[in-house]
């Protein structure tokens, strides 16, 4: 199996639970549909310490934590809630790896970005977008770990937000064994363009504020341009 087609097993499973969220749902619960979903799909299982979907809500959003010390919380949905979920699958030894944050309001998953009322969890996820279109503009082939961890913490400051991920990171390399993995973050003068693909996946919420906001995606270059998987 290609590496395409195990992140469109990323996708397709969160095009699926976004269907399914509602008001009164465990956190655990979706966690198990998702992770059934994966399987359903072809995945035969999750490289992140065996935790398919890891998946916060409300509050829980703002936590930030290794897979291997990850517990699913002990929470509900709620009428008005945030839920981050990050999905892991893999066939053999590829990976996917894709994390989205999903807004429910008046017990309805909000699918346009325009409609979301609360306007702090709307230009949270707008912020989101910016980030990754903002290093899209940034990167090129020499472009080092480094400099694209110290320019969009830089911007992720500028723009009032804070970098939430506990290792201070934005992203890793696409690798076959969790310990090759290396990181955007300081110290890593390796070029972008020197692995294969690479996440892109800033966690980041307002200073003082509650809530915390993920999107990740799969990157690589094509040519001098680097595109989404």
């Amino acid at each position: 199996m290609e590496y395409i087609q195990v992140q469109n097993i990323a996708k397709q499973t969160m095009d699926f639970i976004r269907t399914i969220v509602k008001p009164g749902m465990k956190v655990a619960h979706i966690r198990k549909l998702c992770e059934d979903k994966m399987i359903e799909l072809g995945a035969d299982s999750f490289w992140y310490w065996d935790v398919g979907a890891l998946c916060f809500s409300g509050e829980d959003t703002a936590i930030s934590v290794s897979g291997k010390d990850y517990n699913t919380p002990a929470k509900f949905i709620q009428e008005n809630d945030v839920i981050t979920i990050d999905l892991s699958p893999q066939c053999v030894d590829i990976w996917g790896d894709l994390a989205r944050t999903i807004i429910v309001e008046n017990g309805v998953v909000i699918e346009n970005l325009n409609d979301i009322i609360n306007s702090e969890w709307k230009t949270g996820l707008i912020m989101e977008d910016k980030l990754h279109q903002e290093m899209r503009e940034f990167v090129a082939r020499d472009t080092t770990f480094e400099q694209l961890f110290f320019h969009i913490n830089k911007y992720i400051i500028q723009c009032g937000y804070t970098n939430l991920d506990f290792m201070g990171n934005l992203g890793h390399s696409i690798v076959k064994t969790k310990s090759d993995r290396v990181y955007i973050e300081k110290g890593n003068n390796l070029k972008l363009s020197e692995v294969d693909m690479f996440t892109f996946e800033p966690h980041i919420g307002i200073a003082n504020s509650k809530y915390g906001y993920k999107k990740e995606n799969i990157y690589f270059f094509d040519g001098e341009k680097v595109k989404e998987l």
